[in-house]
């Protein structure tokens, strides 16, 4: 089967939105030509109307979700600060890496697999953090946490949030959640190719943000001089990735076009469908209920389903990926991913009757 008829069902990409890859193929433009410089004006601004905020500084970084989170810390921490967070997944974890690395104190805020982080746990684990930083959608479990209380009583502290996984997907509100830095990524529900982090950082945050970065490439301060409106003027930084722009100017464009709500509203009856679906066929739902994303779903494996095989089957037989269990839940837990331009009706049927095929339960 050719990889274009794949239906990209796991955690990581999915199908972008056709305008997303139409774009790809522009003509190639320098980084300092008026046009593009134009056009990443008119991305940044459309960056804002999904993020739902007023920060001037909101950019794509040159890089997938993960160089993201590096800027956010590498901006915001030094040694010794205190930095709160909340683990219940990979990437919360990867979190405590990165700030520790940093040379951050690390004051890690644990909950189980599954379950979201208890807001007023994270505001109570230390007296004057510097920075409390949590997943809003935690990609390895499917589980939404709450933001809004952490908004509200975060104090003197710096609220960092990783919405990788919920921008375009689920509610995201930077301004009105009280986020002072917020990261994304642009495969997941905002339907584009991996390789930008869209990043938002509040004037308080900018205030805040360390004389030196030991991040030459992701240093704020100097990255803002070339993004131009944060600052009112253009310096070089480094060679933007000019195609990887247009696309994510396109595949805003068309989230944009559909509207936020009816995006958010077409994620969550996709996900109903998916999830009753599966129940239907003997899968038990993961994360909590309550807290589950409809644009990531995970599931316990049936016992006499075998993992590996049935997911290989699926992709080499209906060209269809669905992504395996993370640590100590591999072999035992799938992560179905339903978001972006994947997120379809027609992808949802696919996927349950060629899991009905597999299972022998038509």
């Amino acid at each position: 089967m050719p990889l274009t008829d794949r239906v990209l069902m796991g955690p990581g990409p999915c199908n972008p939105y056709p305008e997303a890859v139409q774009a790809l193929a522009r003509p190639m433009l320098g980084h300092l030509d008026p046009e593009f410089v134009a056009l990443l004006d008119e991305t940044c601004e459309r960056l804002r109307t999904v993020l739902r905020t007023d920060n001037p500084m909101t950019l794509p970084i040159s890089g997938t979700g993960s160089a993201g989170m590096e800027a956010a810390f590498v901006n915001l921490v030094g040694p010794g600060d205190p930095v709160v967070i909340g683990v219940n997944g990979v990437f919360g974890a990867r979190m405590c890496d990165v700030a520790a690395r940093c040379g951050a104190e690390v004051v890690a805020v644990e909950a189980p697999w599954g379950q979201p982080i208890d807001p007023q746990r994270l505001l109570d684990a230390h007296p004057a953090p510097r920075v409390i930083a949590v997943v809003h959608a935690e990609t390895s479990t499917g589980v939404r946490s709450d933001i809004a209380p952490l908004g509200a009583g975060k104090g003197d502290a710096l609220l960092l949030v990783d919405c990788v996984t919920s921008v375009g997907g689920i509610e995201v509100d930077v301004d009105g959640w009280g986020v002072d830095i917020a990261y994304a990524g642009t495969q997941k529900c905002l339907g584009v190719a991996p390789g930008l982090a869209p990043l938002t950082v509040s004037e308080r945050a900018r205030e805040r943000l360390v004389e030196r970065s030991p991040s030459w490439y992701l240093d704020l301060r100097m990255i803002g001089r070339y993004t131009g409106p944060a600052t009112g003027a253009r310096t070089y930084h480094h060679t933007a990735p000019v195609s990887m722009v247009m696309s994510l100017h396109a595949g805003l464009g068309a989230l944009l076009d559909e509207g936020l709500d009816a995006a958010v509203a077409r994620h969550a009856d996709c996900g109903r469908r998916l999830q009753q679906g599966l129940v239907d066929l003997g899968f038990e739902l993961f994360a909590a209920e309550g807290h589950r994303l409809p644009q990531l779903t995970t599931v316990w494996v049936p016992g006499g389903v075998d993992d590996g095989a049935t997911r290989a089957a699926l992709l080499d037989r209906y060209g269809i990926e669905v992504g395996g269990g993370l640590g100590e839940f591999a072999g035992r837990v799938w992560r179905v991913g339903c978001m972006g331009h994947t997120a379809r009706h027609r992808n949802v049927t696919l996927l349950l009757g060629a899991l009905a095929e597999l299972m022998d339960r038509r």
